[in-house]
């Protein structure tokens, strides 16, 4: 679909006008489309990244795959507060206020950037100490601590320029972050190709070649947003750069929640850390591949969320409670059937896939085996990924949140404990795929409830 007639149907969106079952299917993949592409090129650049250090062989590949779940930690914060405030922005753009929608965007820009400082100097003071706290080996702690230095390093740019892509993603416009993606997919390739090849500074020069390709791309959305934006660039309006009681109270009322569920639920991933680390190198290198190349599954999920906050957020803010009930129901449909079919694909292909990342024969046989267990529960993993930007959209965070941390700690980590001494690896795979379906069936059926629209913010 061409950006006329996506900008029409969005029109049409924001005036109350009617909008045909067919039309609302071609306004989700207009939405869709460009996200999932992005997510897939985020795919394509992980892929990379590990299949450049799995050359370095399992050492090298276990020091970043241990410090994986603490960059996953502090990415969390500075989410959470990104879609507080992009949130806002898609409903002020739904009820055509794009004057608040500058304001807020403006605002939040910088409160993500003051608050990703702070978490990026909490990260850079722990990185000495954190591989031997996660319990890995001493023969990786130091390579593990270099990495994870410099990658904090880039958190406060990097963050400011996923919330200027955020803010351009719910004012409508998928087109250019995706497009932006991309670019940083190929200066990656480019700048890890330098760093661990060319200078030979191996896993450090993974942490540099990406930081300074999110430099790059987040340097232009920021632009992007600011000057070229139909809808978001500034007209010299001034006022406030932090944000008023009302905007803080609303994004708060977001990010409150995510920041609890990103503590517990990344706490847990550092406990699952703690509970792999001791099966040793090839275990937590195979853990760590296979997890990249599970993404190729589920990113095209993380598109379709991002698709569906920003109509869910769009429609409450034309005051449509109807039409936003229809667009979830068609973004979690089309989640579950994109995955599942790339599940089947990750079944049959898992020993390929993982030969792509790793040249260790061990490592390949374990993460091929993790991979076709978890194939099972790709498709209900959809309903909670889109299930959640379905809620995010509405303002309903605390629900959801509370969803995934039962799921997480009760059933992922409860059954990993039972099951990791006596399967190894693949009994921790086994206690994933076993959360992701219960956490799927548990979206499911708050979504079909409604209550998500009466506890937003809209």
């Amino acid at each position: 679909m061409n950006a006329e007639s996506k900008d029409v149907l969005l029109g049409r969106l924001r005036g109350g006008e009617p909008l045909s079952g067919a039309q609302q299917l071609r306004l989700t993949m207009a939405l869709a489309v460009p996200a999932i592409l992005a997510q897939l090129s985020s795919v394509l650049m992980q892929y990379i990244d590990s299949a450049m250090v799995g050359r370095l062989g399992a050492g090298p590949s276990a020091s970043i795959g241990l410090m994986s779940t603490c960059i996953w930690l502090l990415n969390g914060f500075t989410m959470a507060v990104i879609t507080g405030f992009s949130v806002q922005v898609a409903h002020a753009c739904g009820a055509r206020d794009f004057a608040r929608a500058r304001m807020v965007m403006r605002q939040g820009l910088v409160t993500v950037f003051l608050f990703s400082l702070l978490f990026g100097g909490i990260g850079a003071s722990l990185a000495g100490v954190l591989p031997g706290w996660l319990g890995g080996e001493e023969s990786i702690r130091a390579e593990a601590s270099a990495y994870f230095l410099v990658v904090t390093l880039f958190i406060p740019i990097g963050a400011t320029g996923m919330a200027a892509a955020y803010m351009l993603q719910a004012s409508g416009n998928m087109k250019v972050p995706s497009i932006t993606y991309v670019c940083m997919g190929v200066l990656d390739v480019v700048f890890n190709y330098l760093f661990i090849f060319i200078l030979d500074m191996g896993v450090v020069g993974a942490a540099w070649g990406t930081g300074l390709a999110e430099t790059c791309a987040s340097v232009f959305g920021i632009w992007f947003v600011t000057r070229r934006s139909k809808d978001l660039r500034l007209r010299g309006e001034k006022g406030p750069l932090l944000p008023a009681a009302g905007t803080r109270q609303k994004a708060f009322k977001i990010t409150g929640p995510l920041w609890l569920q990103n503590v517990v639920m990344r706490g847990a991933y550092v406990m699952s850390t703690v509970i792999v680390a001791p099966l040793g190198a090839v275990a937590i290198a195979a853990n760590a591949f296979a997890i990249t190349a599970e993404s190729f599954c589920y990113m095209p999920g993380y598109g379709l969320e991002e698709a569906a906050t920003t109509l869910i957020g769009q429609s409450l803010g034309a005051e449509r409670k109807d039409m936003s009930k229809r667009f979830a129901w068609i973004s979690m449909g089309m989640g579950v059937l994109i995955m599942s079919l790339l599940a089947v694909v990750l079944y049959i292909f898992a020993p390929v896939i993982m030969g792509w990342l790793s040249i260790d024969p061990g490592v390949v046989e374990l993460g091929a085996r993790v991979l076709r267990i978890e194939a099972f529960a790709e498709g209900f993993y959809a309903l909670s990924i889109v299930g959640f930007g379905v809620c995010a959209g509405a303002g309903d965070t605390m629900v959801p949140t509370v969803l995934n941390l039962a799921s997480m700690w009760v059933v992922r980590i409860g059954l990993a404990l039972l099951l990791t001494p006596m399967l190894g690896l693949v009994g921790y795979w086994i206690a994933m795929a076993t959360d992701l379906t219960v956490k799927g069936i548990a979206f499911l059926i708050y979504v079909r409830s409604g209550r998500w629209l009466r506890r937003g913010i809209a």
